[in-house]
């Protein structure tokens, strides 16, 4: 009979995968022959995926694979559990193993989203699949790496980065999983957790050349991790000290550039009351970073606090100008993704 889902999971890329599914069509099997395959308990009133291509060429396999790209596009469909359990039911659980083959196969001829869909179906049916989780991410990271909008890349990024930190627990001892996770922590500015990863590859790793590699990121986060820990202590209401540990970032050529240096040092003046370094602080980073709503937002409080309301009112419009055309990209790209 049919059921509703026992769980229901956290998405953030399905809404780039469920064009996939205009390839089906979905009926109920007929009540012989669910009662002759011993199927009549799971799949009754549950309408399976056939794809238009091959009407006339429907197999247990084929509907398996069916079932599998529908789970794999979208995790919380409402027949999810019924379609696991008759992959497992035919093929147990080791039908994840063809599915991450498949999807390699995919990701080798570039067709990353179409990878993810199966990588994701080959985790939901097997759990413990460790390969599905670290080919799932690696797919993650082309597909971010292919991508040219900020929405799209940032989901995926973090897609991947999870991927890979589920990897890291669930096979403590694989090395390319710590390796890529390194970069993944790099790649959104986490130096110090950057930095204990790549630290945890060179203990795992016999490759030399990427052992080299990594050990020069390791000397090269030296500086950046100081910066991260002044970062920190501005977020743990350590002001002065994280003004103190920041400030000669300020002169450095290398860093100087980094607006969240700046972000974090008008914080910390706005916190301790120095309003008129911290608008100076935030002001640089809408230099470098000029739609940037944390600062817009941090400026609007400082000009709130010295009473100058026409610079605060200013900041607002600016904002609610910013979140707005940031709706209209998202949904210009949601059509296209459809299309």
């Amino acid at each position: 009979m049919a059921n509703r889902n026992t769980e229901t999971l956290e998405d953030r890329i399905g809404k780039y995968l469920v064009g996939h599914l205009d390839t089906y069509i979905f009926d109920e099997l007929s009540e012989n022959f669910l009662k002759k395959n011993g199927f009549d308990d799971i799949l009754t009133g549950v309408p399976v995926p056939v794809n238009k291509k091959e009407l006339t060429k429907l197999s247990i396999k084929s509907l398996a694979v069916n079932m599998a790209v529908v789970i794999g596009c979208d995790v919380n469909f409402q027949h999810r559990d019924n379609y696991i359990e008759f992959i497992i039911r035919n093929y147990t659980k080791d039908f994840a193993k063809f599915l991450v083959g498949e999807g390699i196969d995919s990701a080798t001829k570039n067709g990353y989203l179409y990878a993810c869909i199966l990588f994701r179906a080959a985790f939901l049916i097997d759990h413990e699949n460790a390969d599905a989780i670290y080919c799932y991410g690696r797919a993650c990271k082309d597909c971010y790496e292919a991508g040219d909008s900020e929405e799209y890349v940032g989901l995926f990024k973090a897609e991947a980065l999870e991927a890979f930190e589920k990897v890291t627990l669930k096979k403590p001892d694989f090395d390319m999983g710590f390796y890529f996770l390194g970069y993944g922590y790099l790649n959104l500015g986490m130096y110090v957790k950057a930095k204990l990863t790549f630290e945890s590859f060179l203990k795992l790793s016999a490759n030399e050349e990427m052992k080299e590699e990594v050990s020069q990121w390791i000397i090269k986060l030296k500086e950046p991790v100081k910066i991260e820990a002044g970062y920190n202590m501005v977020v743990s209401g350590r002001f002065q000290e994280g003004i103190d540990t920041l400030i000669p970032y300020t002169e450095n050529e290398n860093f100087n550039k980094w607006w969240p240096l700046w972000h974090y040092l008008g914080v910390a003046n706005k916190e301790l009351g120095y309003l008129e370094m911290a608008e100076g602080y935030f002001l640089n980073v809408l230099k470098l970073s000029p739609s940037n709503l944390e600062s817009m937002d941090e400026l609007v409080k400082v000009y709130d606090a010295m009473g100058n309301s026409e610079k605060a009112e200013k900041y607002r419009t600016k904002i609610s100008v910013i979140k707005g055309n940031m709706e209209k990209d998202k949904a210009l790209a949601l059509e296209e993704v459809k299309q």
